[in-house]
């Protein structure tokens, strides 16, 4: 059975969801399958934050930490798929934003 650390760094939930997709038969989908899952995972929060700002919409919304809890598994998924470690992208990508914003 595959467990996640209680305190895991991004890599250990990055590595985490490549094992369970895998044991979920969910290692087959290509990039824009991915793609297209995290952009109905990202409606659902959209959907979320609506809710709680009493914006008016459809039933069926869950929690906004569900949602993005599924929008970082799919973003996790995308990375793997690509061979990407995302905790050091993240890091380097810091590095280049460092002054961008003032």
């Amino acid at each position: 059975m595959t467990t996640l650390k209680s305190k895991p760094l991004l890599r250990d939930i990055q590595e985490y969801i490549l094992k369970t997709g895998i044991k979920a038969e969910f290692d087959s989908l290509n990039a824009i399958q991915r793609c297209l899952m995290l952009g109905e995972e990202v409606g659902e929060l959209f959907k979320s934050v609506r809710k709680i700002d009493g914006i008016k919409t459809d039933t069926g919304t869950g929690l906004v930490e569900d949602e993005l809890a599924d929008a970082l598994k799919q973003i996790c998924a995308i990375a793997n798929y690509f061979a990407i470690d995302l905790e050091q992208a993240f890091r380097n990508k810091e590095r280049k934003n460092v002054g961008r914003w003032k």
